[in-house]
């Protein structure tokens, strides 16, 4: 959510005076989509808090992939997805975060 807590609250104020979700849209200038989901959000958690973020662990461990690299140059990205049970872009991405280049001469 790009909103501070106190400017939701205080959309959120206003719609529990009596205003409509639409009259709220119009003087705060926020769309409705955003209303409901401020609506919801302190409906099932009674806080308009920021959701922590989750981060998923990544599924290609960095040094195990450059060991391979290392082990096996040859390898296509296709080759090593396969390895780390992945998608190619997966490995595209991971070997862009490394700073490794897969340019084959010759």
């Amino acid at each position: 959510m790009g909103y501070d807590k106190k400017y939701r609250e205080k959309v959120l104020e206003y719609i529990d005076k009596g205003h409509t979700t639409k009259e709220a849209q119009e003087v705060f200038g926020v769309g409705s989509t955003a209303i409901k989901r401020w609506k919801a959000l302190r409906r099932e958690t009674g806080s308009l808090e920021n959701k922590p973020l989750e981060r998923k662990n990544r599924k290609i461990c960095p040094e195990k992939l450059l060991a391979l690299i290392e082990e096996r140059p040859e390898f296509y990205l296709s080759e090593i997805a396969e390895v780390f049970d992945c998608t190619v872009p997966a490995v595209y991405y991971a070997l862009k975060r490394l700073k490794v280049t897969r340019k084959k001469n010759g």
